[in-house]
């Protein structure tokens, strides 16, 4: 009888102190992380809360843009056919003017050679750029339109001269954030112009003087 006793003494002191340690918690909860003892729902504060992803590129932030890569000429026989892979640049600025599309103004410079043969465009363009937000790597399709200013030499075809014709590009590339202003560029551009050039005996031939860009390049805002 003592000892049944004792064991139901002794489990009325557990079941007291786990009650009270459990009010006590409640309690602390009720008040809230302040201690303001008003009862509002105040869930404790978490721990290792993630850090918020950078702002890059606001909405209506200025940014400027450089890339330096390779021109491969068109295949066309009616354009660069046999020209081999020549040099590019360009630098541009822009405005991010929604978080999923930038405005952006280009110029730049590619050519290409053949032997004594030499082609050389400089395009001034305008587009815009459709944006994946994301805040570390953000793909975009872009697309553009523009004043290019051709020259092409060529002994063979008795033509050397330049043109100036309206074109245009479209573009795939993605942003890769280093930070909250910097970020590494890849892009691939393809550029359409077909400038008129007439030959030695004044015979004017059609050139397709377009094709790919493949740039490597840096995006900084300001």
């Amino acid at each position: 009888m003592r000892k049944l006793l004792a064991l139901v003494m002794a489990g009325l002191l557990v079941a007291a102190t786990a009650a009270t340690a459990v009010a006590a918690g409640y309690d602390r909860y009720e008040r809230g992380p302040r201690g303001d003892g008003r009862g509002e729902y105040a869930p404790p504060p978490r721990r290792g809360a993630e850090a918020p992803p950078p702002r890059h590129a606001q909405h209506g932030e200025p940014y400027f843009f450089a890339h330096l890569g390779i021109f491969d000429p068109n295949d066309d026989l009616d354009g660069l056919k046999g020209y081999d892979s020549g040099m590019n640049f360009d630098l541009g600025v822009g405005s991010r003017v929604s978080p999923v599309f930038a405005v952006d103004g280009t110029f730049g410079a590619y050519s290409a050679k053949l032997g004594s043969n030499e082609a050389a465009v400089v395009p001034l363009t305008i587009g815009g750029r459709l944006i994946i937000p994301h805040p570390f790597i953000e793909p975009y399709v872009g697309a553009g339109l523009g004043l290019y200013f051709s020259s092409l030499k060529e002994p063979s075809s008795t033509i050397d001269d330049t043109s100036a014709d309206f074109g245009g590009y479209m573009s795939l590339g993605v942003d890769m954030w280093l930070n909250q202003r910097a970020a590494l560029n890849f892009e691939g551009k393809y550029h359409w112009v077909n400038p008129t050039f007439p030959d030695a005996s004044g015979v004017s031939w059609d050139v397709n003087m377009g094709g790919w860009t493949v740039n490597l390049g840096v995006r900084v805002a300001f």
